[in-house]
């Protein structure tokens, strides 16, 4: 609440306006179209601001399955519109096409249908564009493409329902705040509402709003306020806003309005928005510009790769998110649309060689946030990196325990792996030393929890919290053989591999920094988890890594893609990852796509289940760099080409967070996952770490070196090119060229004195 409101049971005074409670004041409602089937949608996202609808722009108030229960206009974990949709005469318009290609708008082309026997159809053309920029913008086109003057009613309704997106997602709450009214100050005829018919002649109007609003239950004023411009509306039904229209053939009339989300009277995004689409437009394109100034730019002689890299880079703008000064990657959209530990970190290292701030930034981020005391609903204890942040107001009501949580195993090893990756690729000792005692934190959590059974396991404390904690953590995931749910505590075995990569590489920071007590103590610790895992971990009559160790220290032994992430990370013995990177590249494993999560000969395979079948970016992408670590290069490539045929196939060709694992077969396309995220974090960066593996960086900022070893181009690619490639503080140009199974590398470039050393 701010120092300016003041609340009574009947009233709400939030600095000058006035609400009382929506039952107050019933206001008339306007029809919606029902929809019969469900519909595909187009998503938008700025920041914090994410937008999704169906293909014409509409977000309908009904349909007979529910409609799609992510649609709507979202800013920090509120809903702020549930209903937004255009009608022409009370009928949908007819789509004849719709594109969300710019990631931050979204255009629709529509007519009409036909309209008793005064309108034929298709001859009315509707040109939507809807841009998000700290807040919503459009503006709407309307011409007429027949040969005489028409007369026709168009119509926008609205609604706000403010609804947690935990509860979208189906989290159940007791109880809700309350729906508001915005009134006028009372009259003699005692109280207006704020939605009251406008004056007929247009020379009095003025700008007019409709304001949506609900009080949470923490007491918050949550506000969607709508703003006309251009024409305004002849009247108001409720929240819906109506034109009459009379346009003589051939003329175009344009409409347009502003949607500002509020909470106790202050914008709700941390974007300043523009006033009108044109300066929101404008400034969303020079952001990009200025973002496409600072990263690697990457091009090869193929089209169809250049696109998908294109639209990988454009993605990585779009997923970036402020939190206070700092921004990092959201996880992807519409679930995870705010700071994660374990996602954020694994994209932040994926893009390193893009732009080197994202990992920075991100480092700094979760740092702020590392864990501080022992707290069972949060799941935080000293020294912990966060799972996930939330702002709505479920958490603000100590509903869920994202304030932030806690409950996840791995983000503090991978926030040390990333540390120290990031320091190897830049040479930043300001950060390296503002960092040190956070990285002193996070070790120390690690060592206290595997004191008591040697290994980095998890186990839910709190009741709302996750029940896995590991990178695949829906609920049925953790099983052995026969296909039956493991007992806790798990110890995953791609967790212990981060453990072991933190531990090596922490050692060599620690080298440097003369603190050879910590240096010789976590080799140590390392080469001794190293010993202990491939005794305990390995299923012999499998020539298999266990998915995990169970709450009785047994190996749950089902053939997953976990110990795919341990192969790069020098924790198996050079015999033992041979024999994981071939069983992987079994058929029951590797579908032709990409290496399924859990083989198809488990009784528990779903080709569908999330993490029981399906097929992950990401997850392959760090299987490919272990391949090629161990010099399969062939075999990392073949996965290379099948993520790449799989994405060229998508929309927009961006990799979506997951799909099924049905095999590939002939022209057949890959089959989506119907609720995966897109555009989603660590499947976009995962185009970046595939680059990475071809062509094999090694950079050694400290000592002022990249290693460039064995780059190796795929038959697909011929040549690739790297401009504006920094390592430390030369920026460089590198040229790639395959020739039969040959690639050659050439410095194109180089502005500072980096030694670059290439070693066929």
């Amino acid at each position: 609440m701010t120092p300016d409101t003041l609340m009574t049971p009947e009233k709400i005074f939030l600095d000058g306006k006035t609400f009382i409670p929506a039952e107050q004041l019933p206001i008339p409602e306007w029809p919606c179209v029902v929809s019969e089937r469900s519909q595909p949608t187009l998503t938008v996202k700025d920041d914090d601001l994410f937008f999704v609808t169906d293909t014409i722009g509409n977000i309908s108030g009904c349909s007979l399955n529910d409609g799609n229960p992510s649609m709507g206009l979202f800013c920090c974990d509120t809903r702020f519109l549930n209903r937004l949709e255009l009608q022409i005469e009370g009928r949908s318009p007819v789509l004849l096409s719709s594109t969300a290609e710019k990631g931050f708008s979204l255009s629709a082309l529509c007519t009409n249908p036909k309209i008793d026997e005064r309108l034929r159809a298709e001859t009315i053309g509707i040109r939507r564009e809807i841009v998000l920029n700290g807040a919503l913008f459009e503006e709407i086109e309307i011409s007429n493409y027949s040969t005489t003057t028409v007369n026709f009613e168009l119509s926008l309704s609205f609604d706000a329902d403010f609804v947690d997106l935990f509860e979208v997602r189906g989290y159940d709450r007791e109880k809700r705040g309350r729906l508001l009214r915005l009134v006028e100050p009372t009259t003699e005829e005692g109280i207006v509402d704020s939605v009251s018919t406008l004056p007929k002649d247009p020379s009095t109007f003025r700008e007019e709003s409709l304001t949506l609003a609900y009080q949470g239950l923490d007491g918050s004023v949550m506000e969607s306020r709508i703003l006309f411009q251009h024409r305004q509306p002849d009247h108001f039904k409720g929240y819906t806003a109506v034109w009459q229209l009379e346009l003589p053939s051939h003329e175009t009339h344009k409409l347009g309005y502003r949607v500002n989300m509020l909470k106790n009277n202050q914008s709700s995004s941390t974007v300043s928005a523009a006033i009108t689409l044109g300066q929101a437009k404008a400034a969303e394109l020079m952001e990009e510009q200025n973002w496409v100034q600072q990263i690697t730019r990457i091009s090869s002689d193929k089209n169809t790769f250049n696109r998908v890299i294109e639209r990988a880079e454009q993605d990585m703008y779009l997923l970036r998110q402020s939190f206070g000064k700092y921004k990092t990657v959201s996880a992807g959209v519409p679930w995870f649309s705010t700071l994660f530990g374990r996602d954020s970190l694994i994209t932040a290292s994926q893009t390193l060689m893009l732009n080197s701030q994202i990992a920075k930034e991100t480092l700094i981020l979760l740092a702020t946030y590392q864990g501080k005391i022992e707290d069972e609903w949060r799941e935080e204890e000293p020294g912990k990196i966060l799972h996930e942040l939330r702002l709505g107001e479920m958490a603000r009501c100590q509903e869920i325990p994202h304030t932030p949580y806690y409950g996840t195993v791995d983000a503090t090893p991978l926030w040390l792996m990333l540390y120290a990756e990031h320091y190897a690729w830049t040479h930043d000792q300001e950060l390296l030393e503002q960092l040190w005692p956070n990285a002193l934190a996070a070790m120390e959590w690690i060592d206290r929890n595997t004191k008591e059974n040697s290994y980095l396991s998890y186990f839910r404390k709190s009741k709302r919290g996750l029940v896995n904690q590991g990178w695949k953590d829906s609920g049925d995931c953790i099983v052995d053989h026969k296909g039956e749910l493991a007992n806790g505590p798990i110890a995953l075995c791609e967790v212990q591999a981060y453990v072991y990569a933190a531990k090596m590489r922490l050692a060599e920071i620690a080298r440097m920094k003369k603190r050879l007590d910590l240096a010789d103590r976590w080799q140590e610790e390392a080469r001794s988890l190293k010993v202990r895992f491939n005794r305990d971990f390995w299923v012999e009559d499998q020539g298999f890594c266990a998915l995990a160790l169970d709450g009785d220290g047994k190996p749950v032994n089902s053939i997953t893609s976990n110990p795919g992430h341990c192969l790069h990370l020098g924790l198996f013995t050079h015999e033992r990852a041979y024999s994981v990177a071939e069983r992987l590249r079994a058929p029951d494993m590797f579908n032709g796509w990409g290496i399924r999560t859990l083989s198809s000969l488990s009784p528990a395979y779903n080709p569908m289940g999330y993490h029981t079948g399906s097929v992950w970016p990401h997850d392959n992408a760090l299987i490919a760099m272990g391949l090629r670590s161990l010099g399969l290069i062939d075999q990392a490539l073949e996965i290379f080409q099948g993520l790449f045929d799989m994405t060229s196939r998508q929309p927009y060709q961006r990799p979506p967070e997951l799909f099924c694992g049905y095999e590939r077969n002939g022209d057949n396309a890959p089959v989506q996952y119907p609720v995966a995220c897109t555009p989603q974090a660590w499947a976009t960066g995962s185009i970046f770490q595939l680059l990475q593996m071809m062509v094999n960086l090694v950079p050694d900022a400290q000592n002022n070196c990249l290693r460039i070893i064995d780059p190796a181009l795929p038959e697909s690619i011929n040549r690739l090119s790297f401009h504006n490639l920094r390592v430390g503080p030369t920026i460089l140009d590198l040229e790639f060229e395959r020739s039969g199974t040959t690639t050659a590398c050439r410095v194109a470039k180089k502005r500072g004195n980096l030694r670059v050393v290439i070693e066929a």
